[in-house]
């Protein structure tokens, strides 16, 4: 019997952790297409995702600590840790970010043609932290 009941609080911790992990908010310009566009990638790829549209994105990216720089149409922020995704971040990418926890954020930066909610992945986006150095190729 506490075979069972170890494994039953195992499961639903790991789905509580699981859930908080895959759960992010994104800031987006309510006149952009292409942010739902990223929004739809994340929901596909199993993220719980709220989509908050707003004019001021450009006090939220400051807020949030996004170099100007790497800036891009929309920005996300993961529930469970705070790391930021600016942009139109794969969801790979966002894995990876997942998993190594002393990444602030990355970021696509702009509005790339080969990144999610643009257009198809080609191998060729490049994908980068908050320092510039590059974080991922996809």
């Amino acid at each position: 019997m506490r075979v069972l009941f170890a494994a039953v609080a195992l499961m639903t911790a790991t789905s509580f952790s699981h859930a908080a992990g895959n759960a992010i908010t994104v800031y987006q310009d309510p006149n952009c297409g292409c942010c739902s566009g990223w929004v739809d990638h994340m929901r596909d790829a199993g993220f719980e995702v709220n989509a908050i549209k707003t004019g001021s994105m450009v006090s939220i990216k400051q807020k949030l600590g996004v170099p100007m720089t790497l800036s891009s149409c929309h920005t996300a922020v993961v529930e469970g840790t705070g790391q930021i995704i600016e942009g139109h971040v794969p969801v790979s990418a966002v894995n990876k970010l997942l998993a190594d926890s002393s990444v602030r954020g990355v970021s696509a930066p702009g509005m790339p043609l080969n990144a999610p909610g643009m257009g198809e992945l080609d191998g060729n986006l490049v994908t980068v932290d908050f320092a510039g150095k590059p974080f991922s190729r996809d």
